[in-house]
C-alpha cells in the first residue's frame, strides 16, 4: 500500500470515529459520570473488541454473519439486551453524585470488560469493517488479508487515541457539571438514557 492510501484511510478513520455512534457515546457517558480514567478504561475495552471484528473481517467471518440472518439477529439482540441491562443498572444507582475520588482497580477492570462485550456484541461493527477495509486494499499488490489487517490496526490505534482525547474533554464537562448539583443528582438517569438509546439503536439496526 502506498503512503497516499494509508493517509486517506487514516483521515477517513478519524472522521468515522468522531461521528456520533454507540462507541463514542459510551466513552463520553463513562467519562462524564466517573472521570477520564473510566472513559479511557472503557476505550481500551472497546478497542480490544475491535480486534475481534478486525480478525473477523480478515478471516471472512463477518461475511458469514452478514449472509446469515439468524447469526446477525442473535449477535444484534444479545448486544441490545446487554446495553439495556446496563441502562437498568444505571437507573437503579442510588448514589448519583459525581465522585471525584479515584476508582478502584476492579472498577476499571469492569469498565474494560464492559467495553469489550459491548463492542463484540455489535454486529454492525463487523459489517463496517467488511465494507470499509476492502475499499482501501490494492488487489494488484497481493496479500489482501495482510493489507486488511494493517488497515484494521491503523483504525484501532487512531480510535484509541481519539477516544482518549474525548475522555479528557468529557471530564472538562464533568467538572462543569460538578458545580450544578441539580444536574449531578440526575447524572445516572442521563447515563441510563444513553445506554438505552444505544441498545435500541443496535436492536433496530438492519443489515445493509
Amino acid at each position: 500500500m502506498g503512503i497516499g492510501t494509508i493517509f486517506s484511510f487514516f483521515s477517513v478513520a478519524i472522521l468515522l470515529t468522531l461521528a456520533p455512534g454507540p462507541d463514542i457515546l459510551f466513552v463520553i457517558a463513562q467519562s462524564v459520570s466517573q472521570g477520564k480514567q473510566a472513559g479511557i478504561a472503557t476505550a481500551l475495552g472497546l478497542c480490544t473488541g475491535l480486534l475481534v471484528h478486525i480478525s473477523a473481517a480478515v478471516l471472512g467471518v463477518s461475511a458469514v454473519i452478514y449472509q446469515s440472518a439468524l447469526a446477525f439477529a442473535i449477535v444484534k439482540y444479545a448486544g441490545a439486551a446487554y446495553l439495556l441491562y446496563l441502562a437498568w443498572q444505571a437507573f437503579r444507582e442510588k448514589d448519583s453524585s459525581l465522585a471525584f475520588g479515584r476508582q478502584k482497580p476492579m472498577a476499571y477492570a469492569s469498565l474494560y470488560k464492559k467495553g469489550i462485550v459491548m463492542n463484540v456484541l455489535n454486529p454492525k461493527v463487523s459489517l463496517f469493517f467488511l465494507a470499509l477495509l476492502p475499499q482501501f486494499v490494492d488487489p494488484s499488490a497481493g496479500q489482501i488479508p495482510q493489507q486488511m489487517l494493517v488497515l484494521g490496526v491503523i483504525f484501532l490505534v487512531q480510535a484509541l487515541a481519539v477516544f482518549t482525547l474525548v475522555s479528557i474533554g468529557a471530564e472538562k464537562l464533568r467538572q462543569w457539571l460538578s458545580a450544578h448539583t441539580a444536574i449531578t443528582r440526575r447524572i445516572h438517569w442521563l447515563k441510563g438514557a444513553i445506554f438505552a438509546l444505544i441498545g435500541i439503536q443496535i436492536a433496530v439496526s438492519e443489515r445493509s
